[in-house]
């Protein structure tokens, strides 16, 4: 590529009398970019607005955890129905309706059994025969605190025709024989009868009342289906929003900004502490997870909620979850130790490429604390976010089943037996709901990429100027670069960084679905019957991850020659793309094994978050009181998630810093016959060592 192809973009630009001016790479006339980008970006942050509101006006995140009673209230809602504030639990009244959901065969499923909501999960009585009512109405004049405090019994107040549809399994009240458990907010029977209740249930006339554990399974099934343990998962989010708000955004906040401050005055030191760092942390988390799985120590997760007795043993499926992310973790912590040992030969190489960007960020002192305008942005974005996805995951209406089971049951204000309207209530998802919580996941990825996009290019402007400038503050510099940067952002380029992320976000999302395919092909035990086809199979997967790869790699280097000249995005990438084809093994040898210590410091902050997330979720609140989690598997991923994103923020000042500077470097000396003229001191200070010049200059012969 010869010199002068991108003189107009890079280096020295002719003013408009002919005198070339320092820095006028920087200040040259500029144009909006992609214009159309980002009007597409703003209507569809539009759109993701209009679809929140949709999930705030008719979601109840309740739903995702609680259950529905016999009038088709969720329980704890206390808008539902007066006095349902304090009762969260779902407690079936009938026991021979359990017993007949669990047959195989039966067309009677649990959904349709009778359910209440309760302050706590009935137990048998050793020497009476205890009962549970429905909510007292109509003849039954108690008030809904008085029932409570009666433990939800007023059989003594029943008339003779009240009493003998109860000993029918009818209602109002029904007997307590089992022994129930609180697992999820759901009372969970134990199939242990109690003697004494039966005996007593038996000489009242009462009928015959199946005993067996198909009534423990039956309930169990339910709490355990694949939908209950997801909506839990998403319930879990909600509930852990201290620990996302401290060990997702807070902790990592402050443990980048001290690795930026020592980058800028130990840089030396740091690789080593950063492997070293990276190394005891994995080794942490992945014993933070065999405690939770319950292969080391006792603190093993547990489904259910409260005190019980030791004999009661209910297993969860968020255990076998938590179990295979140990076992995968195990397999990380292996590969990651060992591929950490294998660079320390390289570390040195890693202090000379850092030393670059600790002298920029040494003279562009603000651009350490500049990324707290981007994390307060997404700080604000993804609490809203967050709030609207469960909203969302729990929208739907509530109807009654139709069912054609006999399920009579005692009606208190029409005062008679009802087989009209006996069947359980049931939460709808209309189709369009799917489409609305995809559209609002491509949002979140999307409207990220977009902010950390913009964060990059502010900083490639930054230290642009920088460069150009000699490395000193030049009359056409203006002294605080950072906020000029950010200036030309929002007048000429948010266009184009809106089509750079969003085609980082369309590759992301077409893998993403790519993926789910392959998921369900592999659940549906399809699998290539042949060596060239297995072939194909994992090289597509290989091939798509190396796109998602190459596509991120190459939007950084646009975005810094967006940042230089003002160029459209596709004009800046194929510059970008062109200068780092003829200066590849320069690059590449400068810049590997930096971006490996960088991204282990990102996996270092982003790990610290996950250390003290189960620390926190280790407390008393979260194990067994109304906040209660049902496993810390995904608020720990997720508290991951938030801190690699907010490290990446912060890094991207230290890879922005060095890719910009070796991308301004490479073209400098391309220009000036392989001498760089605009290299400020401060950088030719520190490649001044022979090797680190032939490095940066030659390619191996």
């Amino acid at each position: 590529m010869s010199g002068s192809s991108l003189s107009a973009v890079i280096g020295r630009h002719p003013s408009s009398d002919g005198v070339t001016q320092m820095g006028g790479t920087i200040r040259h006339k500029r144009k909006c970019r992609d214009i159309s980008f980002l009007v597409i970006f703003i209507a569809f942050c539009i759109a993701m607005i209009v679809n929140s509101s949709f999930g705030f006006n008719q979601g109840n995140p309740l739903r995702l955890t609680h259950g529905l009673d016999y009038k088709g209230n969720v329980c704890g809602d206390k808008f539902a129905y007066h006095g349902l504030g304090e009762l969260e639990l779902r407690y079936w009244q009938n026991p021979n309706q359990v017993y007949q959901s669990g047959l195989k065969g039966s067309q009677f499923k649990l959904a349709n059994a009778r359910s209440i909501c309760l302050l706590d999960c009935p137990i048998p009585s050793d020497d009476s025969l205890d009962w549970v009512c429905d909510y007292p109405e109509g003849e039954i004049s108690l008030s809904m605190t008085d029932w409570i405090n009666r433990k939800y019994d007023y059989f003594e107040f029943l008339t003779p025709e009240m009493r003998n549809s109860s000993l029918q399994l009818q209602g109002p009240c029904y007997p307590v024989i089992f022994p129930s458990v609180n697992v999820y907010w759901s009372c969970q029977f134990i199939a242990r009868a109690s003697n004494s209740s039966l005996k007593l249930w038996q000489q009242m006339g009462g009928v015959n009342i199946y005993e067996d554990i198909v009534i423990d399974k039956s309930i169990h099934k339910l709490i355990n289906s694949h939908s209950a343990v997801l909506k839990r998962y998403m319930a879990d989010i909600g509930k852990a929003w201290p620990v996302l708000i401290v060990c997702g955004g807070i902790l990592p906040l402050f443990l980048s900004v001290v690795w930026l401050l020592m980058i800028r005055h130990f840089v030396a030191a740091m690789p080593w502490i950063t492997v070293v760092l990276f190394n005891v942390l994995i080794i942490s988390v992945t014993m933070f997870y065999y405690l939770k799985a319950g292969w080391m120590g006792n603190d093993v997760i547990s489904p259910i909620i409260g005190e019980h007795d030791p004999y009661i043993n209910v297993s969860g499926r968020e255990l076998t979850h938590l179990r295979t992310a140990t076992i995968v973790m195990t397999f990380i912590m292996s590969v990651a130790i060992l591929t950490s040992i294998a660079i320390v030969r390289r570390i040195l190489m890693a202090t000379s490429v850092l030393k670059v960007a600790a002298k920029v960020i040494g003279e562009v002192q603000v651009l350490i604390i500049f990324p707290l305008i981007p994390y307060c942005i997404l700080a604000v974005f993804y609490m809203f976010w967050i709030s609207a996805a469960l909203h969302l995951l729990s929208t739907g209406q509530i109807v009654q089943n139709d069912c054609n089971s006999n399920c009579c049951t005692y009606d208190l204000v029409a005062k008679r037996v009802n087989c009209d309207r006996c069947c359980g209530y049931s939460i709808h998802y209309t189709p369009h709901i799917r489409v609305a919580i995809l559209f609002h996941l491509f949002g979140c990825y999307w409207a990220t990429q977009f902010f950390r996009a913009c964060s990059s290019t502010v900083i490639a402007g930054s230290v642009a100027s920088y460069y150009w400038a000699h490395g000193e503050t030049s009359p056409e510099i203006p002294s605080l670069t950072v906020f000029s940067s950010m200036k030309r952002l929002m007048h000429y380029s948010l266009g184009s960084v809106a089509l750079g992320s969003l085609i980082v976000s369309f590759v992301e999302s077409i893998r993403f679905l790519l993926e789910s395919i392959r998921r369900k092909l592999k659940v549906d035990s399809y699998e290539p019957d042949n060596c060239l086809g297995k072939a194909a199979y994992h090289s597509s997967q290989c091939f798509l991850r190396c796109i998602e790869w190459i596509m991120k790699s190459a939007n950084r280097n646009a975005y810094i020659m967006i940042a230089i000249g003002g160029k459209s995005f596709f004009v800046a990438s194929s510059i970008a793309t062109e200068l780092i084809m003829n200066n590849v093994l320069k690059i590449g040898r400068l810049n590997v094994i930096g971006d490996v210590i960088l991204f282990l410091g990102k996996l270092c902050v982003s790990l610290s978050s996950v250390v003290f997330a189960f620390l926190m979720l280790d407390t008393h609140m979260y194990k067994s009181s109304h906040d209660k989690i049902s496993s810390p598997l995904l608020p720990v991923t997720v508290c991951w998630a938030l801190g690699y994103i907010v490290a990446s923020l912060f890094f991207a000042v230290v890879e922005m810093s060095i890719d910009t500077i070796v991308l301004s470097y490479c073209q400098d000396s391309e220009e000036h016959q392989g001498t760089a003229h605009y290299a400020p001191p401060l950088l030719i200070e520190t490649l001044s060592d022979q090797n680190e010049v032939q490095r940066l200059t030659q390619a191996p012969q």
